[in-house]
């Protein structure tokens, strides 16, 4: 509930600070005091858009800040999800610059308009003629139909299957467009893929074989080189190999005189070691070295082949043909396992369905039992209010659509005249009549569900004797279970106020200001004998003002 509220430079108002408790509340004052401007104010600081024009001193900051009590409302959650820092005592300010920009703070956490938004529909209801056009909207209809049938829970529960049946739809149509594009491409496609599997390409494969052929191309360079090559090393006066052996030879009979010449033999004599093995492998090599013009072919037709591959498929590598094959296989088995997943994709939805069917079917049976109570509370309620005649037919059909709450298809006709003929609300209600729907309904749902705070922004408009006492008991009702703030100028209705508050306007140096304070119990006598006989008080005003009270 709305515990405190302070505004600084905002329209008419300096500086106000002021505090609320539970119960029931009212706010009177004479016409242009300042009461839309505090309903403004409110407004500003649960995200309704500002501009310059709301400050008073144009060269100093408006601020609004409003403190609720929101232990009992179960937010925790609510502020998790906008990503801010739940308290028991939630703060909210808002704050325009001179310069026309504006900032918003939640506990003191910096947040954007939306958020703000997001907590208004939580903590506050602000009543006014214009918020009866909702009667006539079938998603606030079903609400209150839902709060008295209890079906949060199973609504919840109905919204999550709902995303996942959409889903898996979506999922079903992509699968069918998808075989029907891969269908077009099969045949094209399965060619490709076969060429390639037929092909066997492996990594480095074209590598391996570029070196073989460029070895085969010039055997007979290789040959003449690797011949001198080993004359070079074995010959039996100049070769490496002899030379070696002489040199070690000379070394091994010093070796024993000096540290440095053993070292200097072993050297050789290690060099000599991997002479000798060169020597091998150039034999190796020399005896392996053979034009064969059968292999020269194979190799040109293998590169050729891949060589081929790589230009039709705008590639440079085996790496790359291999992952177009991969691609290929993908496509090929998309089409001939098509048939399987969209089956295994509809037995999914088939499952989701009749679940789905199932809640649907709950939250109906629960809508049409609670609607005779719901009529009957509404038509007694509104019956008191002056509208004896007032008629509800309120009807929900089950239909074969997937709606975002049910299935159901909901009339909500009303008749205001004995014999009169059902219609929409906004057809066949007054203003004045709708306002008092309104605040049946609200009745209703207070003693259904935890509402937020609400203000009742002169709902008795256009009535007053008995009706206004009426209305007055509802709203005290009302009270009982939430906190409930109303401006008024019936007399009636405001003597049954837990606590007063009076706006009024005054002069301070010259300057126009509206203020709000809460009335003494001698003050509140002296304001509701004014609402009944005008400025002039004469003693049967307060003697009448004192009777209202008591």
């Amino acid at each position: 509930m709305l515990t405190h509220l302070a505004i600084q430079n905002y329209a008419l108002i300096n500086q106000l600070s002021i505090d609320f408790t539970n119960g029931l509340s009212i706010i009177t004052g004479e016409t242009g005091a300042g009461k839309s401007i505090l309903l403004g104010a409110l407004g500003l600081v649960m995200g309704n858009r500002a501009d310059l024009s709301s400050l008073k001193d144009t060269d100093k900051k408006c601020v609004i800040e409003a403190q609720f009590a929101v232990k009992n409302y179960k937010l925790q959650e609510v502020f998790e999800s906008l990503d801010i820092d739940y308290e028991d005592e939630t703060i909210i300010r808002r704050e325009i610059l001179p310069s026309g920009k504006s900032r918003a703070f939640v506990n003191d956490s910096p947040v954007n308009l939306s958020t703000l938004t997001t907590l208004k529909n939580e903590l506050l209801d602000i009543h006014s003629q214009h918020q009866t056009m909702e009667l006539s909207d079938a998603n606030f209809q079903f609400h209150i139909i839902d709060v008295l049938a209890k079906n949060d829970a199973k609504i919840a529960s109905y919204k999550r299957g709902l995303k996942k049946y959409n889903s898996l739809q979506k999922e079903l149509k992509e699968l069918l467009q998808n075989q029907d594009e891969a269908k077009q491409q099969y045949e094209y496609n399965l060619h490709l893929f076969t060429e390639l599997e037929e092909a066997n390409l492996e990594a480095g494969e074209q590598e391996s074989l570029e070196e073989k052929l460029e070895k085969l191309n010039n055997i007979e360079e290789i040959k003449l080189n690797l011949l001198e090559a080993l004359q070079k090393s074995v010959d039996e006066e100049v070769g490496v190999q002899n030379l070696l052996y002489s040199l070690e030879n000379n070394l091994q009979k010093i070796s024993s005189y000096s540290k440095e010449y053993e070292e200097l033999c072993q050297r050789i004599s290690s060099v000599k070691i991997e002479i000798d093995d060169i020597v091998t492998e150039l034999e190796n090599e020399n005896d392996s070295v053979e034009y064969n013009p059968n292999e020269v072919e194979e190799l040109n037709d293998r590169l050729q082949l891949i060589y081929n591959l790589q230009k039709k498929h705008l590639v440079t590598t085996i790496e790359e043909l291999q992952e177009v094959h991969n691609n290929l296989a993908d496509k090929v088995a998309q089409v001939e396992g098509a048939d399987e997943n969209i089956h295994k994709k509809e037995q999914e939805i088939k499952e989701v369905e009749v679940k789905l069917n199932d809640l649907a079917q709950t939250i109906s049976e629960a809508r049409t039992k609670v609607l005779p109570k719901l009529t009957k509370e509404l038509e007694e309620l509104l019956s008191e209010l002056g509208m004896p005649h007032a008629r509800f037919s309120i009807e929900v059909s089950l239909t074969d659509t997937f709606f975002f709450n049910g299935k159901d298809e909901l009339s909500f006709l009303f008749s205001a005249n004995k014999g009169g003929n059902f219609g929409e609300l906004k057809k066949v209600a007054s203003g004045g009549e709708l306002s008092r729907i309104m605040l049946s309904i609200k009745k209703v749902l207070s003693e259904n569900s935890q509402l937020p705070t609400i203000i009742f922004d002169e709902i008795d408009t256009g009535v007053s004797g008995e009706v206004s006492n009426k209305i007055a008991a509802i709203m005290q009702q009302m009270s009982q279970h939430m906190q409930v703030i109303t401006i008024t100028h019936l007399p009636q209705i405001a003597a049954k106020g837990t606590q007063h508050y009076k706006v009024f306007k005054q002069e301070m140096n010259g300057v126009t200001e509206s203020s709000l304070k809460q009335l003494s119990s001698e003050e509140r006598v002296v304001e509701i004998a004014e609402m009944l006989s005008g400025k002039e008080v004469s003693e049967s005003a307060l003697t009448h003002a004192k009777e209202l009270l008591n």
